[in-house]
């Protein structure tokens, strides 16, 4: 199943707004224990039960990875059998079934062939794919949903570093958490990211790009951003708070840090204060939409610091990450999945 011809689009004009594909790939949960075969539907809108658990309580999860087309025609995924093994750990956090790592990748797999015209061409963005899993079946008391739907779209999307790397100014927020400990701050939960809505729409305003939390108990070590891992560079150390169930693990995160490892960098998963960071050469942050981008200036208790041009060691990280995503260089790590 898949539409021929060359979508009515503008590639030199994609932003990070959802468009209107092809296909969407729907998989319900059978009842008992496991998920039915899933199929590709025309991508529209779904109907849901205004009883339904994910409506009301907020129980569903969210995915998040790319695809990229070669000069060959060919389409390079990065790490899919990552994000299906996340989404097997926070659905279980959350209550949730899953589909097993296997069904997860294949799902990405026909969703992304049947919607192949819609990936941008090379350097001209990615397809950003989005699988959800929502409580979709109704409840009135807080308890699980009693049917759930696996659900994937995908959307075109521009470059963030169209024109060379773009740094971020960001702004520490100290009176909003994105996180507790014993919460789920460590899975992609849906409700996550309504929380630091308020925080992110006041930076911006304020003109920064991104807001930089803390931790909730001290008030004083590195988090994450709204939607994104943090790393700090201190004479060659690279150094990125630790997982400790307040912290997404990133799938760019851990890409980042096992190519620093195989560069031959040091890399500390560790407890990294505020002072830390605003004393570093340098600091970026890495997630699956921005790959890596470097940070320009950070605002903390109302002092910016500035860390300048790009440094060394951010450009020869994104440049070895994005070049195994865009199949540029050879995949000596095994990470990317071609789809002719």
């Amino acid at each position: 199943m898949e539409t021929s011809g060359l979508p009515d689009i503008s590639w030199e004009n994609l932003g990070f707004n959802p468009v209107t594909t092809d296909f969407m790939y729907v998989m319900k949960f059978s009842g008992d224990g496991e998920f039915l075969s899933g199929g590709l539907q025309r991508f529209g809108n779904i109907e849901l039960n205004p009883a339904s658990c994910v409506l009301n309580y907020g129980q569903g999860i969210i995915e998040g990875l790319k695809a990229h087309k070669k000069h060959d025609n060919s389409i390079l995924l990065f790490r899919p059998e990552e994000n299906g093994l996340r989404m097997k750990i926070g659905a279980d956090r959350m209550c949730m079934p899953a589909p097993t790592i296997e069904q997860f990748v294949e799902a990405v797999k026909v969703t992304v062939l049947a919607n192949r015209r819609w990936v941008p061409p090379p350097h001209k963005g990615f397809l950003h794919i989005r699988p959800l899993l929502m409580g979709t079946g109704p409840v009135l008391s807080l308890t699980p949903a009693p049917e759930f739907t696996f659900l994937i779209f995908v959307t075109p999307v521009g470059n963030y570093f169209e024109g060379g790397l773009k740094q971020l100014n960001l702004v520490v927020k100290e009176e909003i958490h994105r996180a507790v400990p014993g919460g789920v701050g460590s899975v992609k939960a849906i409700g996550n990211y309504a929380v630091v809505l308020k925080a992110l729409i006041e930076a911006k305003a304020d003109g920064f790009a991104e807001v930089l939390y803390l931790d909730s108990v001290y008030n004083k070590y590195l988090e994450e951003v709204s939607t994104a891992n943090i790393f700090v560079v201190k004479d060659r150390i690279i150094s990125t708070p630790v997982l400790g169930g307040t912290i997404l693990p990133g799938v760019t995160r851990k890409s980042i840090i096992e190519i620093a490892c195989s560069q031959g960098f040091q890399v500390e998963e560790r407890l990294v204060s505020v002072d830390e960071m605003l004393d570093a050469d340098e600091v970026f942050c890495t997630g699956n939409a921005i790959c890596l981008l470097p940070v320009g200036s950070i605002t903390y208790m109302g002092r910016r610091v500035l860390y300048g041009e790009t440094g060394v060691v951010s450009q020869q990280l994104f440049s070895a990450l994005s070049n195994i995503q865009m199949g540029l260089t050879e995949d000596q790590m095994g990470w990317t999945v071609i789809l002719e």
